[in-house]
């Protein structure tokens, strides 16, 4: 579903992401583990178009999206949460939510976004600013849901997020991927969390992998040495 061949990536003369390889199967979940500054939200941002691709190339569903500007990725099927969330704090929750819509040409949110994150429903006419930090990350979620995407990208989720909120949110997102059969890709720093959500995990260290296991044969005491500082 997701294919990435050769990206590499860089900040002026300075390159970040080093000839990245790997692939997303329909319906797995990856997560993409390392320290900060090691290039998981550069990976992220490339993915969406935000940072410029350098050389190498990225598809979806077998579709080359490259060489394409953020808004036409969203119409090709990637869904993004960034990190920090940003949602638009003075709008109402259905209105950050309607965002996404765009480019589905649909006018109302579908129901079933609702039916994954009840709390939005209760607090639709609520601003997005006036809502916790689960809360806004459950609406960065159903905003980028709302796209209708193939291949959700999540940027850090868990930061600043209180734990028994963290084991929820791993079970919505496989729950996203069960019923809407999803690829998802999430930066991650805290393994608890990867190791609930994720069929496998990849490590990433000064802009390349150093480590990739499915979620059944995984070291997590060497996983955890890659992170701790």
């Amino acid at each position: 579903m997701l294919n990435v061949h050769d990206l590499r990536a860089a900040y002026g003369q300075s390159e970040v992401l080093h000839g990245l390889n790997f692939t997303v199967a329909p319906g797995e979940i990856v997560a993409i583990m390392g320290r900060n500054g090691m290039g998981k939200t550069t990976l992220m941002k490339t993915l969406m178009g935000i940072v410029p691709t350098k050389s190498g190339d990225v598809s979806v569903n077998g579709t080359d999206i490259t060489g394409l500007k953020t808004y036409q990725r969203v119409a090709g099927g990637v869904g993004y949460v960034p990190q920090g969330r940003m949602i638009f704090s003075a709008m109402t929750v259905e209105e950050n939510v309607e965002t996404g819509l765009t480019s589905t040409g649909k006018k109302t949110v579908p129901g079933d976004i609702y039916e994954l994150f009840p709390v939005l429903l209760e607090m639709k006419n609520r601003r997005g600013g006036n809502l916790s930090g689960g809360q806004q990350q459950q609406l960065a979620i159903a905003r980028a849901l709302a796209s209708d995407p193939k291949v959700l990208l999540l940027d850090e989720p868990t930061e600043g997020i209180q734990p028994s909120i963290i084991r929820e949110m791993a079970r919505t997102l496989r729950r996203i991927r069960d019923e809407r059969g999803l690829s998802i890709v999430v930066s991650e720093q805290v393994l608890s969390f990867a190791l609930d959500v994720a069929d496998r995990v990849m490590v990433i260290e000064n802009g390349n992998f150093v480590h990739d296991s499915p979620r059944d044969g995984i070291d997590a005491a060497k996983v955890s040495k890659f992170l701790s500082v």
